[in-house]
């Protein structure tokens, strides 16, 4: 049996992501079918996404060291180098050595071996330099490249907040990040679930900001860990755990999950309710419809997953106390877990705010007199966040805005929240009342 070897499998996902494909969902493909040990895993996954993070690095280096311009190489030659690359730049586990020596072997694997000397000049000129950057004197161009962000996005993220803002937020998209875990209450408490991942090795601490918050250290391939399989947690981050904790549902509540897939918010609002009360998750596709009801089945969650397009008026809905509108957007809160989304063409999301602001009417009949919206997206644009919410406010005068996360020191009814803040992803939130 001819088994590939982990470059070889990072190889071909590149190739897969430059015909714009989603990073999770080729990486899950190509590691569900492969024979890898759990350290080639780990390694397949680090290589690749670490790639994608640093791609427009490396990109600057290859021209710097290329004779002929990136658009003339051969797509696959310039992913080898990429791969060098990478592994010499941020790979201590590594020697210089065998990151030069495996990409001109897989020059040869691929069929490029008229290239691998090339492959071999290129990299070893960059050793001999000492690996060292040469970056442009122009601070929004430098961080574009240090960071890996397409120049027109660090443009927008600087004029919708600070360049300051903007470099910590393109800083921490290239850091390890945390990963936070949501207690299911309603089968352990927080320190239960602590004491028993004590037990099988796994370090778990409680989250400082909101509680029934952990974060974790070493856990990878959450799906084979026992407790997750028996439903004492999902994985959440901890800014989608502060949305939930702003929408503030209640015990008895009507709760309607507009954009719900795949679960998580939706999880966590059942539990909060300790499990009383009615929350309706929707999708408008049947297959992540499905993801709700999977993710709700192992948790012990009574939850109505149901497929319905969130633009559309459901006269089948009842009146709702509390109204999740969590909406599509760019993601560019989530650049940490999609490195790919740093390079999104700004032309690509220009309709968004309008289809937003769309779900966002819609979303607003289903409320009670009384009863309240939380409107929220993962990404830090100003055009989808307040000026969606703004808009609504200006449209609809029986709306008034709540003021939210005072605790943290916010005040006014929405928040952008960066990774700086509390260590977990970019997100905004927003909340507002109907009065009548």
């Amino acid at each position: 049996m001819n088994v590939k070897s982990p470059r070889f499998t990072v190889l071909e996902l590149l190739a897969k992501m430059d015909k714009q494909a989603y990073s999770n969902l080729v990486l899950d493909s190509a590691l569900e079918k492969s024979f890898f040990s759990d350290r080639d895993r780990n390694f397949v996954s680090r290589l690749f996404y670490g790639i994608l993070e640093r791609k427009l690095t490396l990109e600057h280096v290859i021209s710097l060291y290329s004779s002929k311009p990136l658009h003339k190489l051969d797509a696959s030659v310039l992913n080898i180098l990429k791969i060098g690359l990478y592994q010499l730049l941020y790979m201590d586990s590594v020697t210089d050595s065998a990151a030069v020596n495996e990409s001109v072997i897989l020059a040869k694997q691929c069929g490029k071996a008229s290239a691998a000397g090339f492959v071999n000049a290129v990299l070893r000129n960059f050793i001999r330099d000492g690996k060292k950057i040469n970056f442009p004197d122009d601070k929004i161009e430098r961080i574009g490249i240090e960071f890996s962000c397409g120049l027109d996005l660090v443009k927008k993220l600087c004029g919708d907040y600070s360049f300051e803002q903007a470099e910590d937020l393109l800083k921490a998209s290239v850091i390890p990040h945390k990963t936070f875990l949501r207690v299911n209450t309603l089968k352990a408490t927080a320190a239960d679930l602590i004491s028993e991942f004590e037990k099988i090795g796994i370090s778990v601490k409680a989250c400082s900001v909101t509680e029934g918050c952990l974060e974790a250290n070493g856990l990878g391939g959450v799906e084979r860990c026992e407790l997750f399989q028996k439903g004492f947690f999902h994985v959440q981050d901890l800014s989608s755990q502060l949305c939930c904790k702003v929408l503030n549902p209640r015990s008895g509540d009507t709760v309607i999950d507009l954009c719900a897939a795949p679960g998580g918010k939706s999880f966590t609002i059942t539990e909060m309710m300790g499990g009383k009360g009615r929350v309706i998750a929707c999708d408008i596709h049947s297959n992540r419809v499905n993801l709700i009801k999977n993710g709700a089945e192992r948790l012990g969650l009574s939850i109505e997953a149901v497929k319905n397009d969130a633009k559309v008026f459901n006269g089948c809905f009842p009146k709702a106390d509390k109204v999740l509108c969590d909406v599509p957007c760019s993601g560019f809160g989530v650049i940490r877990s999609k490195p790919e989304l740093k390079y999104t063409d700004l032309k690509s999301i220009s309709r968004l705010p309008e289809v937003q602001y769309e779900i966002l009417c819609t979303a607003s009949e289903y409320l009670k007199s009384g009863g309240e919206l939380v409107y929220s997206t993962c990404t830090l644009n100003r055009d989808e966040n307040d000026s969606v919410i703004d808009l609504f406010l200006d449209k609809h005068r029986n709306f008034s805005a709540v003021d939210i996360m005072e605790e943290y020191g916010n005040s006014g009814y929405k928040t952008t929240i960066f990774p700086k803040d509390f260590g977990c992803e970019g997100f905004f939130i927003s909340k507002i009342r109907k009065d009548d």
